[in-house]
């Protein structure tokens, strides 16, 4: 057979270690490998640290982290040591000689097996409990800042004497401690079972004593630190009783202690902690005695006691004395709860006044007159109008408006508000350069007043066009952060950004300080692993002066940088100061204050507008809670991303103890300048759940309170078929007993299981009011038709069935605006705009406004009171309403003796002149469908507004003011230089 090699004369083929150059390939790859490994894990981290030095805020990432980093160290260790120094002294305990039985030869193998390896299994089971607890105890980072942060409130519990602080900061702090002390002692118990039992030191079959003397000693001394944990749980216990959650008929979701609590829950606590105390003592003493006898009996009896003295006992209290007396036994607590519940909601100063829904007047042109002066109703609805914003002022594809706008004040006028941000999905072609570099940021602050329409029924737009022009002047209005914006983008670099289109491209670089700097290599590969995308690395559009922004949600920023709040729901912009800033109410929060009781924050604040959207969901850190306060006011900026917070609420502890923590965050009060007060309101996520409180807290009386019998709800939205609650309104109105209008927040109650009108609620929202937040709570003490009830009168009408039939005929669709109710000499007035939208049409129109005046003391055969119209704008639908023909009455109210405003001077004529003929041609540019025009003279028309209102008040201001009055408030009645409107 031929020689195939390696035998005696061929060649030899060499089996055996890599060479030299192989190993060293291999080490070098095995390197490589760990180093990108470890860069892939600290990417993310710095990262993070560049993003809050960025926004300079970097002392929260530091304090944050290091926190972080001292609680996992100290408990990982400590859990470490527990645990393994049990096990240390389980085997140091050990037997020399083993029982010679075969439960100790079967274990012979396991001994022999661990032996060449047990210092490593003891490594690896001490380093396993140590990450697992350390971890565990690193997310308690906030708890640990309240305890030692924490200031007191000032306020003690009515049970105890103690103050709120200890059940807000010090009792979280402990229950925690308390919980770590019981997992390190039963983890170090079963490691010192396990280890004693291998090394024989327990045995369960073998002949003889079933466990050795230093075995017994070893494990009664745990059994008698965990019994001694467990005495001071039943201590801590007893204060646990002041924020303990329990169902209780009378309210539902209850908090605090009860009758049953205080006399049987809370001296069963006590006994309890008496008889484990005595109960670890013999186990301590087993040291000595060397028996189980008695430990075993004290535990027994310990048991037994828990279940007689803290579960029967309690339930034979509850059963033959407080259930037959039930209301008598329970109203010292429920008097306790009402009053805990209203402060820490801060709605104790929410007096509700009765209000008897009869109208205190007769004069049909004084109720028309006084209907002018008692609201601005807002007849553009921020919930309908976003595809007319989107449409006559979108200009480009890949802009946007939120689906929802915003409400806010510009010289006094209700203004309805949105942003024209980027919309990358309307980029025309779609690859990396495009979504990242060139399509960068919106453009523009869009607004219209939001009691009129123009004849069309479309939104007046008081600043609009792009670039816009109007009422605000000029500001900055690219907007790089928005509710929309949640794509990085790199800008300021070597590539150049779109600004916009507008008789041509316009191209712009960012001139911003936000984002982080890319020009070097390393912060270029942390940021490519960060975001998955390897051009970052290597791109030539990345150069110097390229910074990265993201995290470009208003919401994202403030959570970010003070992740001790909970946020809001809604941000909303302003222009102040010539820049465009978010605002965003931001909340303190804690779960702990003794017997008031607690709400869902998610469930609290969803409405029929935030149901199934995220974007105006709260941001709650914890979802649980018992105490709010709006303690912060947040700004950022649209342009550079800035982050401001500022303290709201001065007296508020939760606020005062993380300014301890995070020092030089939180800026004073008095940094708030007066542009940005102006623009500041009564966040909508606090009224909600203060009113949700509301519906049962406005009752003080406990005998009433048990007995539900003046128990309100919030009722669904009669223009939404989802089921939800209807959302507050912002309304500029009176209530009963002012003399000028306010800004306010409103709602409706209906009494439970009716639709009738049960209470109403506002608060005033103008943050420069003296009167700012307080709450103004009517209790309709008559039988008065609720808003389901109004709003099905309004679909029975004959000429509104007319209008849905001619609707449908002509293939529209009809849509209900907000339903808004305004008190009106003793009754209430309900005004909801109508708008109607045809199948091919891209918007909705004000078509119609209906208006009810609802009063509980009808005759027979009056028909001023009590009664729903359907016209064609507000003017008519008042004058219906009301009997009165002809003209809108101008009347003034008794007492105002202001004279109406010259009007002769030739700029206001001539502005509005103009705006005559930039309407006309506004109107002529739609029937022609030319878009175009229709938004050029839509700006046109901004401009000669506000042209006419700054004529207006300069007139005003050379005349003399009337006595008693100032010489810039307009008689009721009176309207604006504005076209004459729909609305």
């Amino acid at each position: 057979m031929p020689d195939r090699g390696g035998g005696p004369t061929g060649p030899r083929i060499r089996v055996g270690r890599p060479s030299r150059r192989a190993r060293t390939l291999l080490m070098t790859l095995g390197v490589l490998a760990v180093l990108a490994m470890l860069f892939v894990m600290f990417a993310g981290f710095w990262t993070d640290w560049l993003w809050y030095r960025s926004v300079q805020y970097s002392s929260v990432f530091t304090t944050t982290l290091w926190t972080k980093i001292g609680l996992f160290a100290f408990f990982g260790l400590l859990m470490a040591t527990a645990v393994g120094l049990n096990i240390w002294l389980a085997h140091r305990l050990r037997p020399p000689l083993s029982a010679m039985s075969l439960e100790q030869q079967s274990l012979d193998r396991y001994r022999m097996g661990v032996a060449p390896y047990k210092k490593w299994v003891f490594l690896a089971i001490t380093a396993l409990v140590g990450l697992i607890a350390g971890a565990s105890a690193s997310g308690q980072w906030r708890t640990w800042l309240m305890w030692v942060n924490g200031v007191p409130f000032g306020q003690k519990d009515p049970q105890f004497g103690m103050d709120v602080a200890f059940y807000a900061f010090d009792l979280p702090w402990y229950r925690f401690l308390l919980g770590f002390g019981f997992a390190a002692t039963v983890l170090s118990l079963i490691a010192a079972v396990l280890t004693h039992y291998l090394y024989g030191g327990l045995r369960i079959t073998s002949p003889g004593a079933r466990a050795t003397a230093a075995a017994t000693g070893h494990l009664s001394v745990l059994l008698g630190i965990f019994v001694s944990l467990k005495a001071v749980a039943y201590w801590l216990d007893r204060y646990g009783l002041a924020v303990k959650s329990s169902d209780f008929k009378a309210t539902g979701n209850w908090t605090g202690l009860r009758y049953v609590d205080a006399n049987a829950y809370l001296p069963a606590k006590t006994i309890l902690f008496c008889i484990a105390v005595i109960c670890a003592v013999l186990f301590f003493a087993t040291l000595w005695r060397r028996t189980w006898q008695l430990p075993v009996i004290g535990f027994g009896l310990m048991v037994l006691s828990a279940i007689l003295i803290g579960g029967l006992y309690p339930a034979i209290v509850q059963k033959f004395q407080v259930q037959p007396n039930e209301q008598a036994k329970e109203a010292p607590y429920i008097a306790k709860n009402i009053e805990a519940t209203r402060k820490a909601y801060d709605i104790d100063r929410a007096k509700p006044e009765n209000y008897s829904g009869k109208s205190t007047v007769k004069d049909k042109n004084r109720l028309r007159s006084d209907a002018d002066s008692a609201a601005s109703y807002r007849l553009v609805d921020p919930n309908i109008v976003s595809p007319t914003f989107q449409q006559l002022e979108q200009k480009r594809k890949y802009y946007q408006f939120p689906t929802t706008l915003d409400v806010d004040r510009y010289r006094g006028k209700d203004t309805v508000v949105g942003l024209r941000e980027l919309n990358i999905k309307g980029i025309p072609k779609r690859n990396w350069i495009n979504d990242h570099f060139t399509y960068t940021h919106g453009y523009g602050a869009i607004m219209a007043t939001g009691t009129t329409t123009d004849a069309n029924g479309s939104p007046i737009f008081t600043e609009a066009g792009l670039p816009t022009t109007g009422q605000v002047g000029k500001y900055e209005q690219r907007i790089y952060y928005g509710e929309k914006t949640e794509q990085y983008s790199i800008v300021g670099g070597p590539q150049k950004e779109l600004d916009y289109e507008e008789n041509g491209e316009k191209s712009t670089s960012y001139r911003g300080k936000s984002g982080v700097n890319l020009s070097n290599a390393f912060n270029r590969a942390a940021y490519a692993v960060t975001f998955s995308e390897p051009q970052i690395l290597y791109s030539g559009a990345i150069g110097e002066g390229s910074r990265i922004l993201y995290n470009r949600t208003p919401k994202q920023r403030v959570e970010a940088v003070a992740p001790w709040l909970t946020i809001d729901g809604d941000a909303y912009p302003a222009v102040v100061d010539g820049r465009i800033q978010w605002i965003v109410d931001a909340y303190t929060t804690t779960n702990g204050y003794p017997y008031a009781s607690r709400t869902t924050l998610g469930a609290t604040t969803t409405d029929s507008l935030t149901a199934g959207n995220e974007t105006r969901a709260v941001v709650a850190q914890q979802n649980q809670v018992n105490y709010i306060r709006n303690s912060v006011k947040a700004t950022v900026d649209a342009y550079d991303g800035t982050v401001k917070l500022y303290q709201w609420d001065t007296e508020d502890p939760v606020l005062k103890t993380w300014m301890k923590a995070f020092p030089g965050t939180v800026l004073p009060k008095d940094d708030i300048k007066p542009g940005l007060k102006e623009h500041l309101r009564y966040p909508q996520d606090m009224f909600k759940v203060q009113r949700e409180l509301l519906t049962r807290y406005h009752v003080t009386d406990a005998a009433q309170f048990y007995s539900g019998s003046d128990a309100w709800q919030v009722p669904d939205d009669p223009t939404n078929k989802d089921g939800n609650a209807v959302p507050p309104y912002y309304l500029s109105m009176k209530m009963p007993g002012d003399k000028e209008q306010r800004f306010a927040l409103t709602t409706t109650f209906t009494p439970n299981g009716r639709p009738n009108l049960g209470g109403f609620m506002a608060v005033d929202a103008d943050a420069g009011s003296k009167d700012y937040g307080r709450i103004r709570l009517l209790r309709v003490t008559q039988d008065v038709p609720g808003p389901a009830q109004v709003q099905n009168k309004l679909n029975s009408l004959p000429s509104v069935a007319q209008f849905v039939r001619d609707l449908k005929g002509a293939d529209s669709d009809i849509q209900y605006g907000n339903l808004l109710t305004v008190p009106l000499d003793g009754g209430f007035l309900y005004v909801e705009p109508v708008y109607a939208q045809g199948r091919n049409a891209l918007y909705p129109l004000l078509r119609k406004v209906a208006v009810s005046y609802v009063d509980a003391d009808q005759p027979e055969g009056d028909t001023t009171k009590d009664t729903t119209v359907f016209e064609d704008d507000l003017g008519k639908a008042l004058n219906a309403v009301f009997g009165v023909d002809g003209e809108t009455p101008t009347t003034p109210p008794p007492g105002d003796t202001t004279k109406p405003p010259a009007t002769g001077d030739a700029a206001l004529q001539q502005a509005i002149a103009d705006a005559q003929r930039a309407f006309t041609e506004g109107e002529e540019a739609l029937k022609k469908g030319d878009w175009t025009a229709y938004g050029k003279a839509q700006a046109d028309l901004a401009e000669a507004l506000r042209r006419a209102a700054a004529a207006e008040a300069a007139a005003k201001a050379d005349e003399k003011p009337a006595a008693g009055k100032p010489a810039d408030q307009k008689p009721a009645g009176q309207q604006s230089a504005d076209p004459k409107p729909a609305g």
